[in-house]
């Protein structure tokens, strides 16, 4: 894995321990010499996931409408800042750019953004690894709804094993390196069950 998306808040959330995740997550990744896509915003866990990575000595590749360079506060430090049109565009982009994705604790857009890439794995338009990094089980409530979803038969076993949850960088940095994508058609009968 050369790069790993990360999907996260503008805002820093009310718990002091999602900044430190982010920060840990940041210096992960930089000490495994996996670079770091995300947003391309200087606050919040945005800006704490960057910051980390940098001063760790890795490479972080921003991502960021015109729209919100302003109001994101598009960070000046990164080692590369691609400001595109729209938010179609950015989320294009970092899927282009990475090789992973991940959320840390976030609001409606970070939802929106990791489940869209996971829908693409579903759908058989990428192989990577999907994950959320549960700080204080904050997806834990979302983890347990794609339980639900299995049980009521609106997603399969498969798919929703290509969820992977884990509340410490690290290990989730494992399960990423250990994971291996099912089949294109494996994936695509499982799609046809649902």
């Amino acid at each position: 894995m050369d790069r790993l998306c990360v999907y996260c808040g503008s805002s820093p959330g009310a718990r002091p321990a999602y900044r430190r995740a982010a920060e840990r997550l940041g210096r992960t990744l930089a000490d495994r010499g996996i670079g770091l896509v995300y947003g391309g915003g200087d606050v919040g866990l945005m800006g704490a996931v960057a910051d980390a990575t940098l001063d760790t000595g890795g490479e972080v590749h921003g991502v960021i409408p015109e729209s919100l360079v302003d109001a994101e506060v598009a960070h000046d430090g990164l080692t590369a800042l691609d400001v595109v049109d729209s938010m179609h565009a950015r989320k294009q982009r970092m899927v282009d750019l990475a090789d992973g994705f991940v959320a840390l604790p976030g609001g409606f857009g970070t939802l929106e953004e990791l489940t869209e890439v996971l829908t693409w794995t579903q759908l058989g338009l990428h192989d990577h690894p999907c994950g959320l990094l549960n700080v204080e089980d904050y997806y834990a409530d979302l983890a347990a709804f794609f339980d639900h979803q299995v049980t009521e038969e609106f997603v399969s076993q498969d798919h929703r094993a290509m969820v992977i949850v884990e509340d410490d960088p690290e290990a989730l940095l494992d399960r990423f390196a250990a994971y291996e994508a099912p089949p294109l058609k494996d994936v695509l009968e499982s799609a046809d069950e649902t």
